[in-house]
């Protein structure tokens, strides 16, 4: 059996991680360190490599996840991280949280409780504030009525409460508005830690900064910067420039398995949404839905052939697409580029997003399981 189906895969450069790394490490303070976000496979790219690379050679020891399940996984590549789960685990599992020495994020005085009441151990957990994501946390209206629910649950038997933290809503936005409902967030969390100190309680870890706010508006009381987009060279919002060396990670490829020649009138694919105005050679592409690379594609996205772009004609199928390659000279087998850089052209993520309506994030998290990763240096 070849190492990999040679029909669609994602290449991921490891020394490309490597490099963001050190340029996220040179925006934040002495102060702050980074918490690698990993959650939903790396993003797309691959938990084990990408956790490895972090731990391994680049000295992340803080990560965060969604759950339970991809904290137990990244345990086992990184056997001395602190692990955060950022989302809710079911309070019954809460043995395990501890049997894997992982950090919980609690949302409330209830959750708490229930927590405890399910484990005969310790729990470590950080306290999330909802500070204006309106998603979950602690809500108050005031940093004063905040910091004394905060200290209720401190005294909760058998928890040990390492950290508090909040999600920006908009640190993505330049508007005046958006900034400064960021700033009312950001202030809400460190008036609350404050309070927390005048009180005489000292928490290790106060964490606000998402990859927006480390690039934006990077805060040296930010104990932890909670890298995730920005890690895997993507935009938090393609409407704003990222630091200067920070470049995806993830390309992904296919290959041309038919070229023919169509006449005036034809009709390509599903639908019959493209009709052919007059001859042209078009090009089948051994990559589709299944695999990622969205149906809201159809007509609309481009692909590189040779370091040239070539438009998407008819809609996205299952397992193959249709490409225009009547300006280029191309053969069964050639390799194409969906993701990206052919010569001196380059198709982003963040691009393919803007096409149809969505995020970068979803794009990368989206490319299908069968779409094997290859990891590169």
């Amino acid at each position: 059996m070849k190492p990999y189906l040679k029909r669609a895969w994602a290449e991921i450069s490891i020394g490309q991680l490597r490099r963001n790394v050190e340029i996220i490490k040179n925006l934040n303070s002495e102060s702050t360190e980074i918490m690698a976000v990993v959650k939903a496979d790396a993003y797309g790219h691959g938990d084990e490599h990408i956790c490895r690379c972090l731990y391994e050679e680049c000295g992340i020891k803080y990560f965060a996840v969604s759950n339970l399940d991809e904290a137990i996984t990244v345990r086992g590549y990184c056997p001395e991280a602190e692990i955060l789960i950022l989302g809710y685990t079911p309070p019954e599992y809460a043995h395990e949280i501890s049997q894997y020495n992982i950090i919980q994020g609690v949302v409330s005085t209830e959750y708490a409780h229930k927590l405890v009441q399910n484990t005969p151990s310790e729990i470590r957990c950080h306290i999330k504030i909802d500070t204006g994501m309106g998603r979950i946390g602690l809500k108050h209206d005031t940093p004063e009525l905040c910091a004394e629910e905060i200290e209720s649950i401190m005294k909760t038997e058998k928890l040990s409460v390492e950290g508090i933290y909040t999600h920006f809503a908009v640190a993505d936005s330049d508007s005046p508005d958006n900034i400064a409902y960021t700033d009312r967030q950001e202030k809400f969390i460190c008036d609350t830690y404050d309070v927390l100190v005048k009180h005489g309680i000292h928490i290790p870890h106060i964490h606000f900064m998402n990859s927006a706010g480390t690039c934006y508006r990077n805060n040296p009381k930010s104990t932890l910067s909670r890298a995730g987009i920005i890690m895997y060279g993507l935009h938090p919002d393609i409407s704003l420039d990222i630091p200067d060396g920070l470049k995806p990670v993830m390309s992904v490829k296919a290959v041309i398995s038919h070229v023919k020649t169509v006449q005036k009138g034809d009709c390509i694919s599903y639908g019959r949404t493209f009709t052919a105005d007059k001859e042209m050679k078009i090009a089948t592409v051994t990559v589709g839905y299944a695999d990622g690379y969205s149906r809201l594609l159809s007509s609309k996205g481009e692909i590189l052939v040779h370091g040239k772009r070539c438009k998407i004609v008819g809609r996205v199928c299952m397992d193959q697409l249709m490409i225009d390659v009547s300006d280029v000279e191309t053969h069964s087998g050639d390799i194409v580029t969906l993701i990206g850089t052919d010569g001196n052209e380059s198709i982003t993520a963040d691009e393919l997003a803007n096409l149809y309506g969505t995020i970068g994030y979803e794009v990368v998290c989206g490319i299908s399981k069968r779409v094997p990763r290859i990891y590169t240096k």
